[in-house]
């Protein structure tokens, strides 16, 4: 019988093991048993599970049946034999009955199916360890930054490396490739006690701006019966996420650079500034320094709002990412729903090679369609509804036989075909540039990391 080196004092959090050789699982899993506010250890093996049970007590366990150094039953056993009080749950890829009473007759107290549904792993965690599950938790989205491309390696690499910093941080990219993920997840690992509070800058009107941003004394302006504290007093102790802060008017601009500068708010109709302690996430999709270039965005303010910048990769850069993001959406409209849905092989393959002109908010968009068009829970291609190539269908190429008529014409594979028409305009666009790659990059409105990635993708040299 294993001694337990540590036994959990009173009002502590309990600690769950995860087991699986899945890293994207297991992300998953810790993030859903973290939002309810458990600690939790991983382990990817039947091997190292063994090794932190001899190292430490836990309140659950949560293991994959089948693993690349031994079976999760084989691990129940031995929690059985070895751990006294350790409830164990096995996750199954095959769901079967005979699966399911094997776990049990081993040992474990209850099993779930993957797809996991995450209502139904709050409960099972609820009944083993008799915890509240925080609202937050159950009307989160279970979204996070999945992927196991360099480009998002590097990107979780950096959110790391800042997240404890109090310095603004600017997140650019496309829209819809995940700049609001990247601010929740600094958030969550910068361990301000504060909340996390997102703006949408654009959806403001300019008239309500300073009252939205700054709050409203009592008596202020006709209408204001109730003193109200504005974003910056929500945040305080926390994060304010301005979301397409290149919206913000420039009479706007002034005042938020000087709450930044001087960390002191003033209510509309207040006398009297009170101080905030809130760290800046900025975001959007435009190009700040040429607003600036253009007069609509001060200089000063892009200074201050971009002392670490952090370009999230599009999902054309990330391809490798996209099954595990799929089946990250569909695990969760099953949850919704009540329904393990799956992607039959052929819509799969249709979804990589697919161009995302939204990023992962279109796929998101996509999956939800077909999880409500499919007949069942499989679903297939035409479920899909994919948008096709718009522009160059005409099947007459252009002066100078360029890729420029269709794929079908060409006789392409349409990956090929995509691959061509991007050479195409990269070279156009080095040519015309002379080949500064960071001019390239602008005049084809892509960052210059994504024309990087291009060039290598596309062995341009």
């Amino acid at each position: 019988m294993l001694k337990n080196p540590e036994t959990r004092k009173r009002g502590t959090r309990p600690r769950v093991l995860v087991v699986d050789d899945e890293a994207d699982l297991r992300e998953l899993l810790e993030l859903t048993l973290v939002r309810m506010g458990l600690d939790v250890d991983l382990a990817e093996g039947v091997g190292a599970a063994k090794a932190r049970l001899a190292e430490r007590s836990y309140d659950l366990c949560l293991t994959d049946m089948r693993m690349g150094d031994g079976d999760g039953l084989e691990l129940v056993k031995f929690i059985t034999a070895e751990c006294e009080d350790l409830p164990v749950a096995v996750i199954t890829a095959y769901g079967s009955t005979d699966n399911a009473i094997a776990a049990l007759k081993a040992g474990a107290f209850d099993y779930l199916a993957k797809p996991v549904a995450l209502d139904q792993l709050r409960t099972l965690v609820k009944s083993a360890l008799d915890v509240q599950v925080p609202e937050a938790a159950q009307a989160a989205g279970e979204r996070s930054l999945i992927g196991a491309s360099p480009a998002i390696a590097e990107v979780r690499e950096l959110i790391g490396r800042v997240a404890k910093s109090a310095a603004p941080v600017h997140v650019s990219g496309e829209s819809g490739s995940g700049k609001e993920l990247a601010a929740r997840r600094m958030h969550e690992l910068s361990g301000r006690g504060g909340a996390f509070v997102a703006v949408n800058c654009g959806a403001i009107p300019e008239n309500l701006m300073e009252a939205e941003f700054f709050g409203v004394r009592k008596g202020a302006f006709t209408g204001a019966d109730n003193e109200r504290d504005g974003f910056f007093q929500a945040a305080h102790g926390g994060t304010l996420f301005l979301d397409e802060v290149a919206d913000l008017p420039l009479a706007m601009q002034v005042k938020l650079l000087r709450v930044i500068q001087e960390r002191r708010v003033r209510k509309v109709g207040g006398t009297a500034e009170d101080p905030v302690d809130v760290r800046i996430v900025s975001a959007t999709h435009q190009d700040l320094a040429g607003l600036v270039a253009g007069g609509r965005f001060r200089q000063d303010l892009l200074y201050r709002l971009n002392v670490i910048e952090i370009d999230m990769p599009s999902l054309k850069e990330c391809r490798e990412d996209i099954p595990l993001l799929a089946e990250a959406i569909l695990l969760r409209l099953g949850t919704q729903s009540g329904r393990a849905l799956k992607l039959a092989p052929a819509a799969l393959k249709s979804l990589v090679a697919y161009d995302y002109p939204g990023n992962v908010r279109e796929l998101e968009n996509i999956l939800e369609r077909a999880a409500a068009l499919a007949a069942g829970p499989l679903i297939e291609t035409g479920d899909l509804r994919l948008s096709p190539l718009v522009g160059g269908t005409s099947g007459e190429e252009g002066e100078g036989g360029g890729a420029r008529g269709s794929a079908l014409v060409q006789g392409l594979p349409l990956q090929d075909y995509l691959d061509q028409v991007e050479r195409a305009a990269i070279e156009e666009a080095l040519d015309k540039t002379r080949y500064n790659r960071t001019a390239a990059a602008k005049l084809l409105g892509v960052t210059f990391r994504s024309l990087r990635y291009r060039l290598q993708r596309l062995n341009i040299e």
